[in-house]
């Protein structure tokens, strides 16, 4: 019996996804739960399994292709008893159908060990369970005859299988696909090669006009040895279209605030041994910055919000992105109503999600539902920045290095522990008014720590 693998749905903001790398290859035995292919989305990396027992019959997304949630990726051949979803009706015509051509089973299943990305995209695993663990596997009648939205996924020659990615943009570009040369396994058209053609095409049409006025001089090219091109990967792919859609759609504006930090400087020197014994974590300035921002977000709602169209739309609950350099690329988990930790709680949520992002450990509810994101850019030794919004949201912040400098204190000299925090914000939603009112909240409440400061 063949069985249809779909690309699983794992939430309602993921609406398609990238094929990493197969796992299996056609004829390769497979066990149900066994990982088939790595599946790339803009939120995690995940482990697709086969649902039954059997063999890769036939893989019908390659590496490379972006499709839609719930499209057919492969064909698994199966004797595994498969039972319907629904009832079968006791008619003649379903019992000669029944007959004539087994039904095809359709199944998306998550496993454990799957690796996110982040905001923007980035990377790291998590482990998510199957979709329905104890159910046994649920098939869809289909008839023997291809459907005609998966026969139009081929070519025009018919021999190489086109993803929706490819024909979009050979759609946006006005392109012939007969005309474009593929490159890609089995001579299969990729993304890649439909821009290359349209560049050269583009390249084509605009030196029409100059050949009629003038000879045309050959441009002098760059020899292999001066240059090196490195392939995209899907995750920096997925970042650098994350990146444009903010950079295009939000209207960034900027702005930084100078925090004296020493009083805080002086009680983390004071309690993080005894801390980092009784709680197995360090204890870093990190915590102390979130709770700061969360506790002035709800002072300030319209920086916790986000651009409806026609309206603004403010988040009731205040749930924390922090940016994490995964290893593969930047991911940003979230800590879920952050107003309602401690400084200790928080030190201690900060510390697993990023552990668990730079051991690929992190889960789809990891990385979903963030309403303000923050940075410790600091942390790589940047003073300043002017840092990108985390698409959709109205603003994200970042806390710079400590650096002792001279100021100025009662009239005199002094040397302090000073910090900047930076903060880009959407201003279709937010005035300098606004931002400025909220970073100086923040500056405020981190100035105000001291001896006396609790973190329970």
């Amino acid at each position: 019996m063949s069985v249809t693998v779909e690309l699983p749905h794992v939430g309602e903001s993921v609406v398609e996804g990238t094929i990493g790398k197969w796992l299996k290859q056609p004829g390769d035995k497979l066990e149900r739960f066994e990982p088939m292919v790595e599946v790339i989305t803009d939120k995690v990396t995940m482990e697709v399994p086969s649902p039954v027992n059997g063999s890769l019959l036939q893989i019908l997304a390659q590496e490379g292709e972006t499709l839609p949630m719930g499209a057919p990726i492969a064909e698994v051949e199966s004797t595994d008893v498969v039972e319907s979803e629904r009832p079968a009706v006791a008619t003649p015509a379903a019992s000669a159908s029944t007959e004539q051509a087994a039904p095809v089973g359709t199944i998306g299943y998550l496993v454990k060990d799957v690796r996110p990305v982040g905001p923007t995209g980035g990377d790291g695993a998590s482990e998510i369970a199957p979709l329905a663990p104890d159910a046994a596997p649920q098939t869809t009648p289909r008839p023997t005859p291809m459907p005609a939205a998966v026969a139009s996924n081929h070519a025009p020659g018919g021999t190489a299988r086109l993803s929706p990615a490819v024909r979009r943009l050979a759609r946006d570009h006005n392109l012939d696909l007969s005309q474009v040369t593929g490159t890609g396994l089995g001579g299969r058209i990729t993304r890649e090669d439909v821009l290359r053609y349209a560049e050269s095409k583009d390249a084509r049409s605009a030196a029409v006009p100059a050949a009629a006025q003038a000879p045309i001089t050959p441009t002098p090219t760059l020899s292999e040895a001066d240059e090196q091109h490195v392939p995209l990967t899907p995750v920096r792919r997925m970042i650098a279209e994350a990146m444009v859609r903010s950079v295009t759609q939000i209207p960034h504006a900027w702005s930084t605030v100078e925090v004296d930090v020493t009083n805080l400087v002086a009680l983390r020197n004071q309690i993080r041994t005894d801390f980092e014994q009784r709680e197995g974590i360090d204890l870093t300035y990190l915590p102390f910055a979130v709770k700061a921002v969360v506790a002035s977000l709800k002072e300030h709602p319209t920086l916790n919000a986000a651009w409806g169209g026609d309206k603004i739309i403010l988040k009731r609950r205040i749930n924390l992105g922090i940016a994490v350099a995964a290893p593969h690329g930047l991911i940003v988990p979230v800590i879920h109503d952050a107003d309602r930790l401690s400084v200790a709680g928080l030190a201690s949520a900060v510390s697993d999600l990023v552990q668990r992002a730079r051991q690929n450990k992190l889960t789809v509810s990891d990385v979903e539902g963030g309403t303000f994101t923050l940075n410790n850019t600091g942390a790589l030794g940047s003073i300043t920045s002017y840092p990108i919004i985390n698409y959709p949201q109205a603003a994200i912040l970042t806390t710079e290095a400590i650096q002792k400098r001279p100021v100025v204190r009662d009239d005199a000299i002094a040397i302090r522990s000073m910090m900047n925090i930076c903060m880009s914000f959407d201003h279709r939603i937010n005035d300098g008014a606004e931002s400025g009112a909220f970073l100086q909240a923040v500056k405020s409440r981190l100035e105000a720590i001291g001896s006396g400061t609790s973190i329970y």
